[in-house]
């Protein structure tokens, strides 16, 4: 008897999604919780895992648009797993670098490590590996459990000695290389590739759209010395490591400061929803956090009870959980103001687009060396733009100037934040 895969229930919003990748190949033997499929949704990225063991027969391709609760596969329960074991008895020859004073590997050793790695290859990985040709076969996979990363294929192929396994460690991914490596993944007289947008990237497009159409959105712009911070920063990094575990960044301040200037502004913290304005007295602040799939705003709950690393580790946790496709529904659910961190990626400066129905946005940005008039003298500092972009029929140029100064204020004199002053 075969049992059935299907496509799980995620939310009541979500009624479809792409079948991105299958982790497994037709006629594959499946143990009980293996990773069979990435599903992409309009909100997040998930993973399906076998519910039993068995043969999985494919029923729907890669690529494909599914309905939750569609059957996608079958698994013969009934089904010995005798797959992998006739694929290991071929005398097949898959390419694979060899060291020159290796001895020479066997067919059947050959066969095995190639079995292996597709239970270790990401689904990115694998569309990298064939799009640059690198023999992922070679390479030490640096993701969990051994799985080959996209960024372990893209640096072995700008580094193919490094390729070997247990030499040097994998650089982080250098943009330029990549944008190299896209554009050398380009056939040889195409010039244009037409694809199919991802349900995330529709619907991102989509409220962004209804953000600018539902809101008359207005920026205001302030600058803020971060040289507070840094020095009380870098006085207890050491001590903030050893007592949590984890370091000390600039988001877990900021996260701090606007959660002041709401309680101090609170006409900030509402929305909008017909003809009536619903005040919050509670402050959840969303995070943009950027991935290769797009942009996704998890939230941190309860931002005015959780202490500097209870933000930090809940901001490490969704970046995490973001780039590996693990991000819940509940985690992006709610929110009443988003921090957009654009300095990360050298921005100076920005009008960030509303979060609706949130009322506004703070957008930070590059910190640089400027010079600046302080008493009198000129002096270098480390400066930082900021970017309030708010809803105008809620929030006034008055409030929103206010709720800048205090985040500035608190930015600047970080022990307001300690007094709540």
């Amino acid at each position: 008897m075969a049992t059935e895969v299907k496509i799980p229930a995620m939310g009541e919003s979500i009624s479809s999604g792409i079948l991105a990748a299958w982790h497994v190949k037709d006629g594959d033997y499946v143990k009980k919780e293996q990773i069979l499929y990435e599903l992409e949704t309009d909100k997040i990225t998930s993973e399906g895992a076998a519910e039993v063991a068995g043969v999985i027969s494919i029923q729907v391709v890669a690529d494909e648009e599914v309905d939750i609760g569609q059957v996608v596969a079958l698994i013969d329960e009934s089904a010995a797993e005798t797959s992998t074991k006739e694929v290991a008895s071929m005398p097949e020859v898959v390419p694979v670098l060899v060291e020159a004073n290796t001895p020479a590997a066997t067919a059947g050793d050959l066969v095995e490590s190639k079995v292996d790695l597709a239970t270790t290859l990401s689904p990115a990985a694998r569309k990298v590996a064939e799009e640059t040709g690198v023999d992922t076969v070679s390479i030490s996979g640096s993701g969990k459990d051994g799985r080959v990363t996209k960024s372990d294929i893209i640096n072995a192929s700008s580094n193919p000695v490094a390729a070997t396994p247990a030499t040097t460690t994998s650089p982080s991914p250098d943009p330029e290389k990549i944008n190299k490596l896209a554009q050398a993944a380009v056939p040889q007289g195409e010039r244009e590739i037409r694809k199919k947008m991802s349900p995330l990237r529709r619907k991102i497009a989509e409220r962004l759209v209804a953000a600018t159409k539902e809101a008359a959105m207005l920026t205001t712009f302030n600058e803020v010395d971060m040289s507070a911070v840094i020095k009380l920063r870098k006085e207890n990094q050491d001590r903030f490591v050893e007592r949590h575990g984890l370091k000390l960044g600039f988001m877990s301040f900021f996260t701090k400061a606007v959660t002041h200037a709401l309680k101090a502004v609170p006409q900030v913290n509402a929305r909008i929803e017909g003809d009536e304005v619903v005040t919050q007295h509670f402050y959840d602040i969303g995070v943009a956090v950027g991935t290769d799939k797009g942009l996704m705003v998890p939230v941190l709950r309860d931002c005015d009870q959780k202490g500097f690393a209870d933000i930090e580790g809940d901001i490490i946790g969704f970046s995490k959980a973001a780039r590996d496709g693990k991000m819940q529904m509940s985690d992006l659910e709610g929110g009443v103001f988003t921090i957009s961190n654009g300095g990360v990626y050298g921005s100076m400066l920005s009008t960030p687009i509303v979060n609706h129905p949130q009322p506004a946005i703070l957008g930070l940005h590059n910190i640089t060396e400027r010079a600046v008039v302080i008493n009198g003298e000129i002096v270098a500092r480390p400066m930082m733009y900021l970017a309030l972009s708010y809803d105008h029929r809620l929030i006034d140029g008055k409030e929103a100037v206010t709720f800048l100064v205090k985040v500035k204020e608190a930015i600047e004199d970080p022990a307001r934040l300690l007094f709540d002053i």
